[in-house]
């Protein structure tokens, strides 16, 4: 088992899996984290293999790479092929669409360069005047206020934005309105510093489901289960905050309005997923020069949102599974 070296501390994690399971007895319990850095961090630190057996922790739709419909891939494809510059964060490449990829299309010949922000992507349009540079907002709460900025400062003429970003609650929302087997969320930490507590509240009222927002060392992640369990042991359904050395209650305020200014709410497909209403961001009509969309005339076959390449991933994002089995 490997610990990260801030919280190298066995017998901490052993002290907090022992109370784990006084806590749970032999009740099966399914917790869901959405999050794909939490995900990374209870595979990398064995952590799974130190909870009770009756204690399942499943993914569910928290990466931003992984609800990519191929259909928005092949609006990038498309792009590309039309002579505009692409730019977009390096775990986006091998994304499959339902015929190419960005990663294939740059090995043809497309410009499809990886950039660390969206600031860079507008250097790369300042420095290529004579070319479209679009940039590939994906991503959550997180990464959307950058997105946001970028735009409300008025880049150069020739940049612009494919949006791509989502928002996490309306999708929790949509797993609890299906009936999905879920009895608590380890909420995503850096989610939470933006939105704060709020966003997640009418949740746990609506649904009486625990909720714990997490930081991501192993001992965090094993005290986000503990809290949960002790919420289901009370008989409390509340949005607790472990990671709040990080996460303020009111979240990030300046992020919070500039995302209200420059996007608004709509209903699109993710992958594996049907539509989830008022669950991703469209950029708003006073900044639709800004928007790929609304600036190229688009043209994509339509497909089915989990793409050809991954049959299961519906199944992985409900929590239904934990492997695609390719």
């Amino acid at each position: 088992m490997e610990w990260n070296r801030v919280f190298n501390d066995r017998d901490t994690a052993q002290r907090i899996a022992s109370r784990i399971k006084a806590l749970s007895g032999n009740k099966k319990i399914k917790l869901m984290h959405v999050c794909g850095t939490h995900e990374q961090a209870i595979t990398k630190n064995g952590l799974r293999s130190i909870l009770p057996a009756n204690i399942e922790v499943v993914p569910g739709p928290g990466c931003p790479v992984c609800i990519t419909p191929a259909s928005e891939i092949d609006m990038a494809v498309y792009l590309s092929r039309n002579g505009a510059v692409i730019t977009t964060y390096g775990d986006m490449l091998k994304v499959p669409g339902s015929t190419s990829s960005l990663a294939k299309e740059k090995a043809e010949g497309g410009d499809v360069r990886i950039v660390y922000s969206p600031f860079e992507a507008v250097e790369i349009a300042r420095r290529n005047p004579g070319k479209e540079v679009v940039f590939l907002g994906i991503g959550f709460e997180t990464t959307a206020p950058m997105t946001a900025q970028v735009i409300k400062n008025k880049p150069p003429e020739n940049f612009s934005v494919l949006c791509l970003h989502r928002l996490v609650p309306p999708a929790m929302e949509f797993l609890l309105e299906g009936g999905y087997d879920i009895d608590g969320f380890i909420n995503p930490g850096h989610v939470c510093a933006i939105t704060g507590i709020a966003p997640y509240l009418p949740i746990s009222e609506k649904y009486h489901i625990p909720q714990v927002i997490s930081g991501f060392e192993p001992l965090d992640i094993l005290m986000s289960v503990f809290m949960i369990l002790r919420q289901i042991e009370n008989g409390t359904a509340i949005v607790e905050n472990e990671y709040a050395r990080v996460v303020k209650p009111e979240g990030n305020v300046v992020a919070q309005e500039l995302m209200e200014e420059v996007f608004e709410p709509c209903s699109k497909e993710w992958r594996g997923l049907p539509v989830i209403p008022d669950a991703s961001l469209r950029i708003r009509r006073a900044y639709s020069d800004y928007d790929a969309e609304a600036r190229f005339d688009i043209v994509v076959d339509e497909v089915d949102s989990c793409g050809v390449d991954c049959p299961m991933c519906g199944m992985i994002l409900k929590g239904l599974s934990e492997s695609c089995g390719l």
